[in-house]
């Protein structure tokens, strides 16, 4: 089967990226998330490769406890906030291209020094989230 191959923006489109090597454009919308899991269903074996653009710090903690996720700065300054072990560990992310590998079920959250956008390549199964205010929890 041939496919077209036309350029698209990830702004606009992020991708799935299953383990059988295919990919799947997903245009971001609204209801970005509730139609992701109503065509993906739990997300196993995929990734969502994604774009944010950030101007404040993040309001929740997530984690992915099925494997890493690749945080890479493309412009601006960051400082990314891993919790391993009850403890919380700063790594900065300050020069574009500079990225990390979360490791798989750590807590992680940002602090946003200036403006800045940053690509995601995540591992969605089971992701989960918290308020910044809730008590610390370990594995």
């Amino acid at each position: 089967m041939t496919r077209n191959v036309t350029p698209l923006n990830i702004n606009s489109t992020y991708v799935v990226l299953e383990n059988d090597g295919d990919a799947t454009p997903i245009p971001v919308s609204d209801r970005f998330f509730e139609d992701l899991e109503h065509q993906f269903g739990d997300f196993k074996g995929k990734r969502l490769v994604s774009y944010f653009t950030f101007e404040q710090d993040w309001d929740t903690w997530e984690m992915h406890p099925t494997g890493e996720e690749f945080v890479c700065l493309l412009s601006g300054q960051v400082e990314l906030i891993l919790e391993q072990g009850g403890v919380e560990h700063t790594v900065q992310l300050s020069t574009p291209g500079c990225y990390v590998l979360v490791p798989r079920g750590t807590w992680h959250t940002a602090r946003v020094q200036i403006p800045s956008s940053m690509l995601f390549i995540t591992p969605g199964e089971g992701t989960q989230n918290r308020p910044l205010s809730q008590p610390t929890q370990t594995l």
